[in-house]
């Protein structure tokens, strides 16, 4: 069981402001978290690789496969404005002195 000074503690690290009744809480669900570890820790894993997953999928990522784009024309075709081929917007940073 985690006692309330050490979860007082975890939340002054974490700049969490807890009342006396958030402390009792989590003071419960951080042992329970903890007791769950513990148990996960009697699991053999000796034979398990560090990067084992559950699934046997190796690569999920499409081909890099080189393919003509649309022309500016049409990409810019709805812009509100453009300049050079470019959709123009108004300037977002200020140019003055910081």
């Amino acid at each position: 069981m985690i006692d309330r000074e050490t979860v007082k503690n975890v939340a002054k690290l974490a700049r969490l402001g807890m009342n006396e009744e958030e402390i009792g809480i989590f003071g419960n669900q951080l042992s329970v978290i903890l007791e769950n570890i513990e148990i996960l820790r009697e699991a053999d894993v000796s034979g398990v690789s560090p990067t084992s997953h559950a699934s046997r999928l190796t690569n999920v990522m499409r081909a890099d496969i080189v393919e003509p784009s649309y022309p500016p024309e049409q990409l810019l075709a709805n812009a509100p404005a453009q300049e050079d081929n470019c959709l123009k917007v108004r300037a977002v940073l200020d140019g003055g002195e910081s």
